[in-house]
């Protein structure tokens, strides 16, 4: 057939699958031929060493060559190289059915760019998933990439999954290890891509060796770039707690000792909600840069709400801004010198003379760091514009 004529492409990654990719291949090839659709199966090698390369030309698939290593590698590889309008991928070990792929086809030709397979809505059978990853690991991830993206898939890691293969190459999607998984959801939500559901089953795979899969290493790597993707739930939200939790003892304590169930907080106590309001401050100044920086990579959409931000919080303001603090705080800094002139410079009572110095202190820092982040702002904005 002609790339022309091929409306679908089953890709799996493959490395070191010779037990159960014949079957794998058979499965595919059956139901393209039951269905009458036409297909093909890609194997998307990633260096096998056990003759899965050429299993799969018996079988009558086509093998593309990955060399760069990696679950994400294999399938970009993969994907790449079909030929079809749509894409199902899957792993090669036989868990997932893959003569029961009518579902996906029907909802790709419907117009979904995204049809995801839903394991716990579909079935998982004794022993094909471990407890871990059953009751742990795949909800609370799930949870935490539709808390903090939006996403409406109930199983972010199912590894069958369908979609319009050019609308997933225009993710350009980076990732080369098991968080490719989380990735194309990710990116697919927040380009608003038209994303699907469908049950599906998981299988005890075939295979006699353990799993590729690392449990607490790939689970973090799925975590690090949820978090990594999400600004606001990284640095923002945790900045903005942080400044409201210091701004809130700050304010109890600046008129003098506050007391609470017999212990007394002081300027110690000051001290560090002063600190709290600087590190809130910075994790929402990364919160702020991050947005733009990702944004000006073509990572994210464009965001109305920080672009008429943008339109308010000019160079200008951050600068004033900045400038006004830095006098409030040199202010507070003569005011404290004058009070220690006044006794001629000598001892001070750290209880008083603490509690002008700290705030006096923090406006300073504040304005620094204001200005010193406008100007690194509009430095990023002039890709922007």
């Amino acid at each position: 057939m002609s790339d022309e004529q091929i409306e679908l492409s089953i890709v799996m990654p493959c490395l070191d699958e010779a037990e159960t990719l014949a079957t794998c291949i058979g499965k595919a090839r059956g139901f393209l031929e039951r269905h009458g659709v036409a297909g093909e199966v890609v194997i998307a090698d990633n260096g096998s060493r056990d003759g899965s390369p050429e299993i799969a030309e018996r079988c009558g698939a086509r093998v593309v060559r990955v060399a760069a290593k990696g679950y994400g590698s294999a399938l970009l590889g993969g994907i790449s190289g079909a030929r079809g309008r749509y894409v199902i991928m899957g792993d090669a070990d036989d868990s997932y059915d893959f003569a029961n792929l009518k579902p996906f086809i029907e909802r790709l030709r419907a117009g979904d760019d995204l049809v995801m397979g839903n394991r716990f809505r579909g079935g998982i059978a004794a022993g094909a998933m471990p407890p871990l990853h059953r009751y742990l690991g795949n909800p609370v991830l799930t949870r935490i990439g539709r808390l903090f993206f939006g996403s409406p898939c109930g199983d972010f890691h199912c590894g069958l999954r369908g979609f319009r293969r050019e609308a997933i190459l225009g993710l350009d999607l980076r990732t080369t290890g098991m968080e490719f998984a989380s990735e194309m959801v990710v990116r697919a939500t927040l380009q608003g891509l038209r994303i699907g559901e469908v049950p599906t089953t998981l299988s005890k795979d075939g295979r006699n060796r353990p799993p590729h899969l690392r449990s607490w290493r790939d689970g973090w790597r799925h975590l690090r770039f949820l978090l990594m993707y999400s600004p606001r739930w990284l640095f923002l939200y945790p900045g903005l707690l942080l400044m409201l939790a210091g701004l809130t003892v700050g304010g109890l304590l600046l008129p003098g000792p506050w007391h609470a169930g017999g212990i007394e907080f002081d300027i110690q106590t000051l001290l560090y909600a002063a600190l709290a309001v600087i590190i809130g401050f910075q994790s929402v100044l990364f919160a702020v840069f991050t947005k733009v920086f990702v944004i000006n990579e073509g990572l994210m959409r464009e965001d109305r709400r920080l672009t008429r931000l943008f339109d308010y919080v000019t160079l200008e303001v951050g600068l004033i801004a900045g400038l006004l603090l830095l006098l409030l705080g040199m202010g507070g800094t003569f005011h404290a010198v004058h009070e220690w002139s006044s006794r001629s410079f000598g001892p001070l009572v750290p209880a008083e003379s603490l509690r002008l110095a700290i705030p006096a202190g923090l406006a300073l820092v504040l304005g620094s760091q204001i200005l010193l982040s406008s100007f690194f702002l509009s430095i990023l904005g002039l890709r922007r514009r």
